[in-house]
């Protein structure tokens, strides 16, 4: 009988599914919904970013499900290649245990076949996709196949997370202008920062767990320094966040008319930092549940961040 692993919540509709289906569903992780949502968001960015210079249209709301399609079949890929990868690890980590794959609820052959359904789902939304958009969503294979191998080699694994979850900017970015830009390259170094703040967070759950087995992780690389380097990535974050809009805006108005318009999106985008600000402040290394319930929470960060920068567009753009 498959059970609801430690970080999900029993009341979810997957721990409710069918017992042959669920192993799979969990294998895709759709009981914890805020995985494919923070790799949905980016794309969403890519978006708003790309409406500074180009209108909005209809195509903007294919693009915007076509986003949400494929990161629900790629992240549950990769959580289940990452599973195949990482069974050994899973066993003996507590909050991972009663995945399927280390309790036995799945073969490793099944959670393959489980894999490549998931990748035809994600071709069939490639396809859809312009030329350009296409070759660059293709260049993220060796960013995903890559991962689950990092927390071995590397006390930076956040750091390859947050270059693979936040590909989608790119893809976005090109599907709707046609190229990539220095701004939206500027854009997505200032999301991978916003990942390595949120994932650090995530990975104090498993700090204890993590040392034993050896697994790296920045959560363990800044030790009793977590909060304030958190607290950098997010600052960090912002800056460049905030260049690449200035940036942006540079090509499309003169200097002298810059200062209105950037004041204005600097108040969209304080509701983004006051979020952040507010996450440092609540994050405490040592309490599980609230590392939990403050990562979740990039869901609405990134939210707020999507709407701030839509709204620019309308209202300004």
């Amino acid at each position: 009988m498959s059970q609801a692993v430690k970080d999900s919540r029993k009341s979810h509709w997957v721990n409710r599914s069918p017992s042959a289906l669920r192993p799979y569903l969990q294998l895709s992780r759709l009981d914890r919904p805020v995985g494919y949502w923070l790799l949905t968001l980016p794309g969403w960015i890519g978006l708003a970013f790309a409406g500074f210079s180009q209108n909005y249209s209809g195509e903007d709301i294919k693009l915007a499900l076509l986003i949400l399609i494929g990161a629900i079949a790629m992240r549950g890929a990769g959580c289940t290649y990452n599973d195949i990868v990482d069974q050994d690890l899973d066993a003996q980590v507590e909050r991972t245990a009663l995945r399927p794959l280390p309790a036995g609820t799945v073969t490793t052959r099944q959670a393959w076949i489980w894999l490549f359904a998931q990748c035809a789902v994600g071709l069939i939304v490639l396809l859809c996709l312009p030329r350009l958009a296409q070759i660059i969503s293709l260049c993220s294979i060796p960013l995903v196949a890559a991962y689950p191998f990092m927390k071995r080699i590397t006390w930076w694994p956040q750091l390859w997370l947050g270059m693979t979850f936040n590909w989608a900017v790119l893809v976005a970015y090109a599907a709707k202008t046609g190229e990539v830009s220095a701004p939206v390259l500027i854009l997505y170094a200032g999301l991978i920062f916003w990942t390595i703040g949120y994932d650090t967070i995530y990975a104090c759950q498993d700090i204890e767990d993590d040392g034993l087995v050896g697994i790296k992780s920045t959560a363990r690389r800044f030790g009793r320094y977590v909060r304030p380097a958190v607290a950098l990535c997010y600052l960090i974050c912002l800056c460049l966040i905030l260049y690449a809009c200035t940036m942006s805006l540079m090509g499309e108005m003169m200097w002298r008319a810059l200062f209105l318009p950037l004041i204005f999106l600097l108040v969209l985008i304080s509701f983004f930092a006051l979020h952040l600000i507010w996450q440092i402040w609540a994050f405490r290394p040592d309490d599980a549940a609230k590392a939990l319930a403050i990562f979740k929470s990039n869901f609405w960060a990134g939210i707020i961040l999507t709407l701030s920068l839509t709204a620019y567009s309308f209202i300004w753009g």
